[in-house]
């Protein structure tokens, strides 16, 4: 007989575990192999992206100096450590620091010796240069080398892309839930407002604002969100009028349950599944505005790792195809894995499929 401590383990197991309907959508998801396959691929490269300072940067990852141990990626380092003149920190590309360090110690190098704001100097024909062994997708016309602008560029376009549909699926969730759950005036109010909103030229507004205001990571997360939450408000007022008219919603209200509680808790669930399936395509719309707004030169801050930026690059450069086609397929293989993940969600949430080889 269990005692009354592993009846506890095993209930909050139990609370843990998911449900089999869970279970049934995730075989569902797993089904699918292009999406699951996607999911994976696009998971493994944001998280190597995550560490890019320690795979392309001009300073060493370890520096052994006189029996000491710096890592230059992470602290700063002046020139004076290691022998120099200078209080400020060392250049570590430079020979005569090479030198120093190497007389007395060694360095670990990662794999990229290149940040995104890096001029290659030694260059032997002049920028944009075609790719080499020390440049492997060659140089922008500012001698920068593109495989660390990529690498940079594909960690902001995907954190952009995260956080505004993140932000942007709060706020149409909740506005769609307004509106469907109370109807009447207050849903008519919303669809006006809704209507007008959307017919504004998005794209002028935007350059319009970012022309105005210094751009930042920020202010673009700001503009865009002023315009992409209404992508999800359609879908959710649709599950919300269709369910507020249920039984247990009469039931909850007759027992006097506060209109929130039952908005987010009882019709909510309801309404998510159809809002989950739309996520991965808000992905693509945010991505997709960051670059076109970087392409036209009103995105992020100048110098900063832009795919936009770059495609710009590879537009007046046609002398160097390398800068357009690198851009253009680090995109289309985003944006069409991303697709791909919303398509084996889009299966992963179909009622038709949902018992299909149960």
């Amino acid at each position: 007989m269990a005692t009354p401590e592993v009846s506890s383990k095993r209930g909050i197991l139990a609370r843990f575990e998911p449900s089999p309907l869970t279970r049934r959508r995730y075989q569902n998801f797993k089904r699918n192999k292009r999406g699951y396959w996607s999911f994976w691929i696009l998971t493994i490269l944001f998280v190597i992206s995550l560490f890019a300072e320690f795979i392309a940067n001009e300073k060493p990852l370890i520096v052994s100096y006189d029996g000491k141990w710096y890592f230059p990626v992470i602290q700063e380092i002046p020139e004076t450590t290691y022998g120099g003149f200078f209080q400020t920190e060392a250049e570590y590309r430079e020979q005569e620091v090479k030198d120093m360090i190497n007389e007395k110690g060694w360095m670990l190098w990662p794999p990229i010796r290149f940040s995104y704001s890096t001029t290659n100097f030694s260059l032997d024909t002049p920028a944009p240069s075609r790719p080499t062994a020390e440049n492997l997708l060659g140089t922008d016309d500012q001698a920068r080398d593109v495989l660390a602008r990529v690498i940079y560029g594909f960690r902001i376009s995907m954190w952009f892309g995260i956080v505004l549909t993140a932000l942007s699926s709060i706020i149409g969730v909740a506005a769609g839930a307004v509106q469907g759950y109370f109807g009447g005036w207050v849903d008519l109010f919303f669809q006006r407002f809704i209507e007008i909103w959307s017919g504004m030229p998005r794209l002028f507004m935007l350059i319009i604002l970012a022309s105005i205001f210094k751009p930042s990571f920020l202010l673009l997360l700001g503009l865009l969100l002023l315009f992409e939450w209404m992508s999800l408000v359609g879908v959710v007022r649709a599950e919300f009028l269709r369910t507020r008219n249920f039984e247990y919603v009469r039931a909850a209200k007759s027992l006097g349950v506060n209109d929130s509680v039952i908005m987010f808790r009882h019709v909510l669930p309801n309404a998510m599944t159809a809002t989950l399936t739309f996520l991965p395509f808000v992905m693509i719309g945010s991505i997709t505005a960051l670059t076109s707004l970087d392409f036209l030169g009103f995105g992020l801050p100048v110098g900063s790792p832009s795919l936009g930026e770059l495609l710009d690059q590879g537009k007046s450069n046609l002398h160097a195809p390398w800068l357009g086609l690198t851009s253009f397929f680090v995109l289309a293989i985003m944006l069409s894995l991303l697709i791909f993940i919303g398509e084996a969600v889009r299966d992963a949430f179909d009622p038709r499929k949902m018992f299909q080889n149960a």
